[in-house]
């Protein structure tokens, strides 16, 4: 019988935010709205009233608002929201300053810090007054190189309350992919760490550091912060270089002078994985990236002040924004740097049982990772805190619903989200009113009129096709850097006029949930079908002869085959009968069509630095094509690995 993996608590329901945004829209707008399908209905068909009562309900500080909520309704590119707010980002952030925790953060097991809000805001006003003292202005670019830690959170806080605009990537990032982001930005000011720690080793990146602000030459200052050692090394390296205690010096901060900015001005530029070229500038505003986080914490999350967030990041990945994000709804921030693996498997568990964590969120693989240890998290921690679990990254395979649920915690509201880079925020995600079933996205998020494309630009109620969203939102991207507005076109636009193609490949399920079956781009078309990646995943990931598995589409005999590529757990060999076993189980589990035509085993598989399986840099090996930038890669070196394979020539 078809039954639910999680059903909520119907009086959790009715305290809920969510329930109490819909009641304050029923009681302004005189409705009477009841299921979370009438209120996305609203959302998308009453574009002001909707954005403008998340404002108002999320309690958005702002010096101005304005009457307009829409300037060039309907265009996309061209809407502009609240086009008359003035507002300061980091001015929504800071809202509290008192002695309660602000962000807690370890670093492995060689950290642990704690800042009370106080604490936060006098540090992030001393490095605004630095940053006043540089001539930091309203429209100039301060970048980071560092680890999740504080400082970061600090950094960003003090350059945005000036009106900067703010971008990072981890120190893990080599001098090209570093030079290759930043260095189109022309940046004032770099803040960096002198090293980081990752699997119990202590990593230095001095040389590293150097050679990076020699490709900077934008560059006025550099803030060195302390973590691996004591940073004189690269202060004594790098003429303008500086400490950054130091730089923010002692005695108090004093009240923060928060510069007010338009709604859609920029606040973050954000790149692509730049796995196909230079990666591309992403802008998102002010505004847009607040409403949207704001929106998608307490009414998606159910987020309420003094709740203990967790969301499993680097500084390169844009949950990292989105995590900061809740401290405008009040919320500690938990954070981490490292391997969540470090010293073992249980250290993300025992920092969520002793901090009391309310969300834990993380990425599909590593969900499927701890499942594949072995490991019960849910027989050896309390987690009676943990109401939600969040995955995003990659789609969440339906064994790996079941694993959290039966192995991690029974009573959680796992929610799996979709969206990216390119909005800073989701497509589609949690419901906490609705049921969880497995292997689904929920629903498609308040706001945002999702439908699924075919071909011919007609909205499918059944089968695969193009996730689009029809009407703007505030969260697009108010451009690419150093862009004539044809790049951005062509990035969302081209396909759809006047409809934002998202590049997902994507299934309604009969509950009004969504199936995400992998990257569009990265599509399996054997006989002109086409086939999502993910749903070969979801059958040869649950094999435990399998660790991981990477699916590309071959040009071959004047069509496309489907090649597997599978890295085997400790002690296994691919013969015939694991060969036989796979194709059997992806055309049981799938279809006939989905059965690979070649399966290869390798000992690595290269993904981005947000932990991301490159798909598209494997095809373009296998086919001899030039990979413009393997620096955007964690591990490049796996590409090699794919280059000329004998398999593949029979």
């Amino acid at each position: 019988m078809d039954q639910p993996l999680w059903t909520p608590n119907p009086e959790t329901v009715a305290s809920s935010r969510l329930i109490r945004f819909r009641d304050h829209i029923n009681t302004t707008e005189g409705l009477n709205l009841e299921s979370y399908e009438e209120l996305h209905q609203y959302s998308v068909e009453n574009l002001d009233g909707f954005w403008n009562a998340v404002w108002d309900f999320c309690g958005i500080i702002a010096s101005e608002k304005g009457n307009r909520v829409q300037e060039n309704p309907g265009k996309m590119p061209g809407t502009l929201f609240f086009p008359d707010a003035k507002l300061n980002f980091a001015e929504n952030l800071l809202r509290r300053n008192d002695d309660s925790d602000c962000l807690v953060f370890r670093g492995e097991d060689k950290v642990s810090r704690r800042m009370s809000w106080a604490e936060v805001y006098d540090e992030a006003a001393r490095a605004a007054r630095y940053f006043k003292n540089l001539g930091i202005e309203e429209g100039d670019r301060v970048v980071a190189m560092m680890p999740n830690m504080p400082e970061t959170i600090l950094a960003m806080l003090g350059a945005t309350s000036r009106g900067a605009i703010w971008s990072s990537c981890s120190p893990d990032f080599g001098v090209t992919g570093v030079t290759d982001r930043f260095g189109q930005i022309d940046p004032k000011v770099l803040i960096v760490s002198d090293g980081y720690y990752y699997n119990g080793k202590k990593i230095d990146i001095t040389d590293k550091v150097a050679e990076i602000v020699d490709g900077l030459p934008s560059l006025e200052k550099v803030i060195v912060v302390p973590y691996a050692g004591d940073g004189s090394a690269l202060t004594g390296k790098i003429e303008k270089a500086v400490l950054w205690r130091d730089a923010l010096g002692d005695g108090p901060g004093g009240n923060i002078e928060f510069t007010q900015v338009g709604f859609n001005d920029p606040l973050y530029i954000l790149f692509s994985s730049g796995t196909t070229g230079v990666p591309k500038c992403i802008v998102h505003s002010v505004g847009g990236a607040l409403i949207q986080h704001l929106k998608e914490h307490q009414l998606s999350n159910g987020l309420e002040p003094g709740e203990r967030v967790f969301y499993f990041s680097t500084c390169g990945w844009m949950m990292w924004n989105w995590l900061a994000g809740a401290l405008a709804s009040e919320c500690t921030l938990m954070l981490y740097d490292g391997s969540p693996f470090y010293p073992d498997v249980s250290v993300l568990f025992n920092y969520a049982e002793e901090e009391k964590w309310a969300i834990f969120g993380t990425s599909a693989k590593y969900i499927d990772a701890v499942k594949k240890s072995g490991y019960r998290p849910g027989d050896q921690h309390n987690l009676d805190s943990v109401r939600m679990i969040c995955s995003t990254g990659s789609p969440l395979v339906p064994e790996s619903f079941e694993f959290v649920h039966e192995a991690i915690k029974q009573d959680v509201h796992l929610a799996s989200m979709s969206g990216g880079t390119d909005i800073c925020g989701c497509f589609v995600g949690g419901d906490s009113t609705s049921p969880v079933w497995t292997g689904e996205i929920q629903a498609p998020a308040l706001g945002m009129a999702v439908e699924i494309w075919d071909d011919d630009s007609k909205p499918m109620s059944e089968g695969k096709g193009e996730l689009v969203c029809t009407i703007p939102f505030p969260s697009m991207p108010i451009k690419f850097w150093n862009d004539d507005g044809s790049k951005y076109h062509d990035a969302y636009f081209a396909r759809y006029d006047n409809v934002w193609c998202q590049g997902d490949f994507a299934e309604w399920s009969e509950h009004g949930g969504v199936f995400i079956h992998g990257r569009s781009d990265a599509t399996l078309n054997p006989g002109g079908v086409r086939i999502g990646t993910s749903e070969i995943y979801a059958q040869v990931e649950k094999m435990s002869e399998i660790t991981e598995a990477l699916a590309i589409g071959q040009t071959w005999d004047f069509d496309t085959r489907v090649v597997l590529f599978v890295i085997l757990a400790d002690g296994v060999e691919l013969d015939d009968d694991l060969t036989n076993l796979i194709k059997k189980n992806i055309r049981i589990g799938a279809s006939p069509r989905h059965v690979p035509a070649v399966i290869v085993a390798v000992s690595d598989i290269p993904r981005t630095k947000s932990g991301k399986i490159t798909e598209i840099a494997v095809r373009d090996v296998v086919h001899g094509r030039n990979i413009k930038n393997r620096e955007a890669l964690a591990n490049p070196e796996a590409l090699d690995l794919f280059v000329d394979l004998p398999e593949l020539r029979q």
